[in-house]
């Protein structure tokens, strides 16, 4: 069972805002579930936002106006017998508070309102829903995620990612169809949590190391040339240290490992899907002074299989199979991330 508070400093990895000053007391406060921490990050991300305005975006609107403006709708206008009563019906964009992503927002603070979260908490969330009269709400169950931020509305980009955690953490839908609030965050989740904290981990604490900012693309090493309907290769993470590298395939189940003919083992297509990754990165690297690459699979650990640290010498090129605790205190889980990368590059934490 992972701490709540443990989520918190994966979390702070993950969107780095969290660490600057308006997010400072979030660590020192205890909470009961995951919902009460991102309901404190999200009150306290909005008020932020507040202090700076709501971001306001074009929106198109379609009314029937005495003193037209936009685009005149000639054919609406007759329909709607506006033309009678001295107005047309015109679409022009107006600019506004009621944005995509400010209706995400006061969706969410809604939802929350139904969460087993503290009274105080729900009293501090309906507080800001006063600053958000003007804006519409989202059915929950058809929001579009995929958003583009730019440079002028950055600040809601983790905002928006914490709302897509309650949402989806939230809501499970039955077998009849209809919706209930569930524990949060289940394993998919988690797992994009997961890989993203050990991303930005090594990102953040070593800067001497070469990490990718995001997942890195792999080319199949084909003879002719030929790719058609190959899938494709995207490693979580790889670190690089002058000739060194680590590939690190980060994975969080319920269940690490599995039994096959009576034999508990590491899943195969895991197992596989590392060794490729291994030797498509070392046929990259070709002509290029390196030493062999390195691969692991990074298991969170489960309370029920235990720990498990087995390394391995295939082909010439070393393969671990470890767990990672994220169930102690914090500086143990950042003590084990340390341990990787002194092991396999050589190199300790600024």
């Amino acid at each position: 069972m992972i701490p709540v508070q443990n989520v918190y400093y994966m979390l702070s990895y993950a969107f780095r805002v969290l660490n600057e000053q308006g997010y400072k007391s979030i660590e020192t406060e205890e909470f009961h579930n995951v919902a009460e921490l991102c309901a404190s990050i999200l009150t306290k991300g909005v008020k932020q936002q507040l202090k700076r305005g709501l971001g306001q975006e074009y929106i198109s609107e379609t009314k029937a106006l005495s003193s037209p403006r936009g685009k005149i709708d000639v054919t609406a206008s007759i329909k709607n017998l506006s033309m009678i009563r001295g107005e047309l019906v015109c679409t022009y964009d107006e600019f506004s508070v009621n944005s995509y992503m400010n209706r995400i927002i006061k969706s969410t603070l809604l939802l929350l309102l139904k969460a087993k979260i503290s009274s105080s908490r729900k009293k501090e969330i309906k507080k800001l829903l006063v600053f958000f009269g003007d804006v519409e709400t989202l059915d929950i169950h058809t929001i579009n995620w995929s958003i583009r931020f730019n440079r002028n509305n950055q600040s809601y980009r983790m905002l928006v990612a914490v709302c897509e955690l309650v949402i989806k953490g939230l809501l499970q839908t039955q077998s009849d169809g209809s919706k209930r609030m569930m524990d949060f965050l289940d394993d998919q989740k988690m797992h994009h949590l997961y890989e993203k904290f050990i991303l930005e981990y090594y990102n953040t604490e070593y800067k001497h190391l070469k990490v990718k900012a995001s997942a890195s693309m792999m080319d199949w090493q084909v003879d002719d040339g030929f790719r058609d309907l190959l899938p494709k290769m995207k490693t979580d993470i790889t670190l690089t240290r002058g000739e060194r590298t680590l590939i690190i395939d980060a994975k969080y189940y319920e269940r690490n490992l599995r039994e096959q003919y009576g034999k508990v083992s590491i899943p195969t297509d895991n197992l596989y899907q590392i060794f490729t990754y291994v030797k498509t990165k070392e046929n990259e690297l070709v002509g290029v002074p390196h030493e062999k690459v390195s691969g692991m699979l990074l298991y969170a650990k489960t309370d029920e299989e235990g720990a498990f640290n087995n390394e391995y010498q295939i082909m010439g090129n070393r393969v671990c199979v470890r767990t990672l605790d994220l169930s102690g205190d914090f500086q143990s889980i950042k003590s084990q991330l340390d341990d990787i990368a002194e092991k396999y590059l050589r190199v300790r934490a600024e």
